[in-house]
């Protein structure tokens, strides 16, 4: 089982930039593909970007294509997720997932395929 702990949240400008940070703990961290979701307030949860084991591999929403930028530090536990050029939909609170069964350079945006969560954080764009 693995433990995961968003960070990097908050409140900015429509424009601005922020950095979420994911750290993980418990088991090998190279055994899991990492994902972020978010959810908005009344709306589902929905797939932002996903990072293959090995880093490799990366895939992201089309609504944060060009924007996002997810990236993963193996040695140290943890995967970033850069956001730049922030729009007031990208409001929401930002899910960390852990996904235990994927190959070294698969990664999947479904959100059954994810077996651990971490708490969120919350990030709030206002125009």
């Amino acid at each position: 089982q693995v433990q995961l702990v968003e960070s990097g949240g908050g409140l900015v400008q429509t424009g601005a930039s922020l950095r979420l940070s994911c750290a993980a703990s418990g088991r090998i961290f190279s055994d899991y593909a990492m994902a972020w979701f978010r959810q908005a307030p009344g709306q589902e949860r929905e797939f932002v970007a996903a990072i293959a084991r090995s880093g490799g591999t990366t895939n992201y929403a089309d609504s944060v294509k060009g924007r996002f930028t997810l990236s993963r530090d193996n040695a140290k536990m943890t995967v970033y997720l850069q956001m730049n050029s922030l729009k007031s939909e990208d409001t929401a609170v930002y899910y960390c997932a852990a996904d235990r069964d994927m190959g070294w350079n698969l990664i999947r945006n479904e959100i059954a395929a994810y077996d651990f969560w971490g708490q969120g954080t919350q990030v709030t764009v206002s125009s």
